[in-house]
């Protein structure tokens, strides 16, 4: 308890305020502080959340992409077995028509693959807005402190 008096007079003498004057400015430094590490440490887990969740859907995406592939290769193998063993005259040469089916294919698949880059770009940005946004909170907490400690500073003048 005499520490806290002793701390107490010491930072009203700083200021040069009473006792009671630097007890209250240094319960508003600390619960300010505590105010700004807590909202600069919600901003970095939130930040850390979002990051691992576009790890993970990018983990999933090329787990997705990986399935469509298969059965990609299983469609376009049996249509080749289908067509090598048809007697049937098509319009087209069976190489002909299985390319234009690869480059429709392909381009789907690219399609399919940028919407899901861009959803991982997406949750990326929302990290790092995350981050900035606490960190805006915080400098705004660190104001409304410097003022209310001003105040605080006027009330208890001596």
């Amino acid at each position: 308890m005499t520490f806290v008096i002793a701390a107490a007079t010491a930072v009203g003498t700083a200021f040069g305020t009473t006792t009671l004057g630097g007890a209250v400015i240094a319960g508003l430094g600390a619960s300010t502080a505590l105010n700004v590490y807590g909202q600069v440490e919600a901003g970095k887990a939130q930040e850390d959340e979002l990051k691992e969740q576009a790890r993970q859907e990018k983990i999933a995406a090329e787990g997705r992409e990986l399935e469509r592939r298969r059965q990609l290769n299983k469609v376009l193998a049996s249509n080749i077995v289908g067509m090598s063993t048809s007697q049937l005259k098509g319009e087209g040469t069976p190489a002909s028509l299985g390319l234009t089916g690869a480059k429709t294919i392909g381009t789907s698949e690219g399609v399919i693959g940028l919407a899901e880059r861009l959803a991982e770009a997406q949750t990326l940005r929302r990290a790092k807005m995350a981050r900035g946004t606490a960190n805006i909170g915080a400098a705004s907490t660190l104001l409304k402190g410097a003022v209310n400690i001003g105040q605080a500073q006027n009330a208890f003048k001596e």
